[in-house]
């Protein structure tokens, strides 16, 4: 490592932390934060080589809104418990020297609040008792079915229930997923051990589980694995807040839990030779609690590559902004805005200065814009803003406004995404975003995902400049989820004015059981250019009566351009199909710009 001349260099072992010996490195590193904040100019805060403790008893607790964590009644406590809080820094640099930091009790495990030009490196977290629990179904009988636990998973069984335990957390309910080592695939199943109707122990570590119904047992089989969580996210991983400049490289995030990273109303955010995945010597099959990294209401560049995002139980990459309904217009200049999803609220979404777009709910197509000149909290779900000039007069009820200043440029490249139950890719920005050279194996859900709504999530927004290139997609999605979808929640559709525009989606190779290479809806200037798709099953022996999943669905689209494609597979004849509805002016014929080579 190369220092240069004019850093300070503050080493985390000269303020009390010693490494491998089992203490609690908090108020050493706290110490060494502090003094890190008195040096001008660049400073190296260096952890030497080892294991650090980080114990939740000493840890800050402070309030933070984060966006897609929880809601009131979920979490009525927004305080967060923070290992390591970097706050109001410039130019710092926390260089771990391949560290493993190991974090006791449910926390958040990094904070970066109002800082530039941070820079985190070569250190790997983890935490000793991961919130998701884990276990091996060893044997299925008739009313019943036999697990071993794993180590890092402790329990207790009262009154004949199983109750998972941790560091100041115990929880019985919540969402399970199933996860195949031969295929190396996970899946949300219903949980198992709350439809238990008891539990023994056999011996330390074994458990049997009893299934009153028989269905329940049917999908069990030997060496498969379950993974349980309480499904509150009352923390995040970490989180970059209202900080730019700040990047991560080598980095090894081995458990999270709550969110993941959340970077949220910040500018140039860089992940680099990112490790999210169990550390091998564990033997765990979870490393995130939820997303890997999730982005709202960033801007500037957002650049994630050459990362590995393996065994999460939600979307690995997340980039979106936030609608707020229009609930009020006190004056000509003025709106009362309201955050609408459950588990988003409370953080100042606009400043002035910000523009703004007002967008209709049910076509999500924008129809004026303004720009913030003040802002006033009224409550935690409700903010007023005043406009230089007045808002539009023609405002519906249930339109949403979105702040189109906090919208990035995105870069997805060379990364490796497995063991997902949902999307590899979700992204929702309307400047330019670049997809290429990544590996998506066995998403359950699409391989990427482009959304956008007022309904639901009041994730925003619309997506101008999107290319997809040179990805490896391998059996992601399935009947009801293309491996590339682009579905807005509009429920009026014009293809003439359609939401998202400017795809190109070019030389990819897809392979596909049976879900559509690209199902799209309300997008215009879709090119879908020199990209191979395999068919992995043998589609030849299906039923000839049963109607095959047509390749691509296109409903409302316009300038679709499809050309240079090659289908590969058996029985072709029956599943080369292209789908356009309704039809509209974009008229795509069955075959057009594919080419099918049965191998």
């Amino acid at each position: 490592m190369i220092i240069p001349v004019n850093q300070v260099v503050i080493r985390l072992t000269d303020y009390g932390a010693v490494p491998d010996s089992g203490a609690d490195a908090l108020p050493a590193m706290r110490r060494a934060i502090e003094a890190a904040s008195r040096v001008q100019g660049p400073v190296l805060l260096d952890i030497p080589h080892g294991r650090y403790d980080f114990h939740s008893d000493e840890a800050i607790r402070t309030p933070y809104y984060i966006s897609n964590t929880a809601s009131e009644s979920e979490n009525p406590d927004v305080t967060k418990t923070i290992g390591i809080l970097l706050q109001g820094l410039k130019d710092l640099t926390l260089e771990g020297n391949g560290s493993l930091l190991v974090f006791h009790g449910k926390m958040t495990m990094l904070a970066i609040d109002g800082c530039e030009g941070i820079r985190i490196r070569n250190l790997h977290a983890d935490y000793e008792w991961p919130t998701v629990t884990e276990m091996t179904i060893t044997g299925v009988g008739s009313e019943h079915f036999d697990a071993e636990v794993h180590p890092d998973s402790r329990y207790a069984i009262e009154d004949e229930r199983l109750i998972w335990l941790g560091e100041g957390w115990r929880f019985t309910e919540g969402p399970m997923q199933a996860y195949d080592p031969i295929r190396d695939t996970t899946w949300r199943i219903d949980n198992l051990v709350e439809r238990a109707s008891r539990v023994e122990e056999l011996a330390p570590k074994r458990l049997r589980l009893f299934i009153e119904d028989a269905g329940q047992l049917s999908g069990l089989i030997a060496g498969r694995m379950l993974q349980m969580r309480d499904g509150i996210r009352d923390q995040v991983g970490a989180f970059i807040h209202r900080s730019r400049d700040v990047s991560w490289s080598g980095v090894g995030m081995h458990f999270m839990h709550g969110l993941g990273i959340v970077g949220q109303f910040s500018e140039n955010l860089s992940f680099k030779k990112m490790d999210f995945s169990p550390r091998a010597e564990t033997g765990r099959t979870v490393t995130a609690f939820a997303d890997f990294i999730h982005l709202s209401g960033c801007r500037g560049k957002v650049e994630i590559t050459d990362s590995r995002f393996v065994g999460g139980h939600d979307d690995p990459i997340n980039a979106h902004g936030t609608h707020l309904r229009i609930v009020g217009t006190p004056a000509p200049d003025q709106l009362v805005l309201r955050f609408m999803h459950h588990q988003t609220y409370g953080f100042d979404a606009f400043i002035p200065g910000d523009e703004i777009e007002f967008v209709r709910h049910a076509s999500l197509l924008a129809y004026g814009s303004g720009t913030v000149k003040t802002t006033e909290r009224l409550s935690p779900r409700e903010v007023l803003l005043t406009l230089e000039t007045p808002a539009p007069a023609d405002i519906d009820p249930d339109d949403v406004v979105e702040n189109v200043t906090w919208t990035p440029e995105v870069r997805i490249a060379g990364n490796y995404f497995a063991r997902i139950p949902t999307r590899g890719v979700l992204i929702t920005t309307r400047r330019k975003v670049v997809i290429e050279g990544n590996r998506f194996e066995r998403m359950t859900m699409s391989g990427i995902s482009v959304a956008d709504d007022a309904e639901s999530w009041y994730e925003s927004g619309k997506v101008g400049d999107l290319t997809i290139r040179n990805n490896r997609f391998i059996e992601c999605g399935g009947p009801d989820h293309p491996v590339i979808t682009i579905a807005p929640e509009n429920t009026e559709l014009d293809a003439v004015r359609p939401v998202h525009a400017g795809i190109r989606i070019e030389g990819n190779r897809i392979e596909t059981r049976d879900a559509a290479a690209l199902g799209a809806k309300s997008a215009g200037l879709i090119d879908f250019i020199g990209n191979e798709i395999v068919m992995t099953a043998d589609v030849a022996s299906a039923d000839a009566n049963k109607p095959l999943q047509s390749l691509m669905t296109l409903t409302a689209c316009s300038g679709v351009r499809i050309a240079g494609n090659i289908l590969a597979g058996e029985g072709l004849e029956r599943v080369v199909r292209l789908r356009q509805m309704p039809a509209d002016e974009a008229a795509v014929e069955a075959g057009q710009g594919l080419r099918t080579i049965a191998e």
